[in-house]
């Protein structure tokens, strides 16, 4: 931080270009732009926003990298491939997907389509939001019936490169689809409560990516 306050004092005063919310010009100079810096890296980590399906995906992730690493280093320079690493990295993949979606639900970030909620009054964009909550509910809730019943038919499959039963993947992807349904119940009440959903509202939830 003190290289950056001594780039800002020795540099001359550049204007850097930039534009108002009213699209009047606005100019900054080096020594405003370093200052920036500064507060930026002054500003404290908040981790109150990650819930605990986060920190699950992140490390499923970790893990997946490491046994790609594996798979790399054993394949490529070893010239022995150690066949298990990449099944299991695939089925980390799929951890991750399944396990992160349920962050998408509750931050509400999955792909949506919002145009027909700017040309309707407020009313009649409520109901059509709220029928998409319950709709959304009900569909990841019949994915999971639908998901435990094929672990009832399939659930004592072998892996292929190891000796494991593969319904622990499969129970990842029902845990998956139950922490998304309880996500969407959550954001479905949420929505009610304060009488808007990100369909409606999306500037209302911008700050949330900060």
């Amino acid at each position: 931080m003190e290289m950056r306050s001594r780039l800002a004092d020795d540099l001359p005063a550049q204007a850097v270009g930039g534009e108002t919310p009213g699209g009047v010009p606005q100019l900054a100079t080096v020594a405003e732009l370093a200052h920036s810096f500064e507060e930026a890296d002054n500003k404290p980590v908040d981790l109150k926003g990650y819930a605990a399906e986060d920190w699950f995906t992140l490390g499923l992730f970790w893990l997946m990298t490491v046994l790609v690493f594996l798979q790399f280093f054993t394949r490529y320079v070893m010239n022995d491939s150690l066949a298990w690493t990449e099944e299991l990295a695939t089925y980390c993949l799929i951890g991750v997907v399944f396990i992160g979606a349920a962050m998408c639900v509750r931050k509400s970030r999955h792909i949506q389509v919002d145009l027909i909620y700017r040309y309707l009054p407020h009313a009649p964009a409520r109901v059509l939001s709220t029928l998409v909550d319950i709709g959304r509910t009900a569909f990841l809730g019949y994915a999971g019936w639908l998901v435990w019943h094929y672990i009832l038919v399939v659930g004592d499959e072998p892996m292929t490169t190891i000796e494991w039963n593969k319904s622990w993947i499969y129970y990842l992807v029902l845990a998956g689809f139950a922490l998304m349904c309880l996500r969407s119940c959550q954001v479905t009440w949420q929505n009610w409560t304060q009488g808007f959903s990100i369909l409606e509202r999306p500037e209302a939830f911008e700050a949330s990516d900060d």
